[in-house]
């Protein structure tokens, strides 16, 4: 099994209703910073949501693994 697809079955497994980009980096293969800076910058150009709070950048979970499958398919 890839990395990617390890860290989308933690993801997956996971009952929290958001992640972080730390989370979301490796099933893309992108560093977690450039997820908070496009975040920060343009968050449309992601292709997924992403919620600002304060300096902190989060991901819901569920549509997150949703896009991820779709985009693999």
């Amino acid at each position: 099994m890839s990395k990617a697809m390890a860290a989308l079955e933690a993801i997956k497994a996971k009952d929290d209703l958001m992640i972080t980009p730390d989370e979301a980096a490796p099933v893309l293969g992108v560093d977690a910073h450039s997820i908070r800076l496009q975040a920060k910058e343009d968050p449309h150009k992601l292709g997924f949501r992403v919620s600002r709070i304060g300096s902190r950048t989060l991901i819901p979970r569920l549509p997150f693994i949703s896009w991820v499958e779709g985009a693999s398919a």
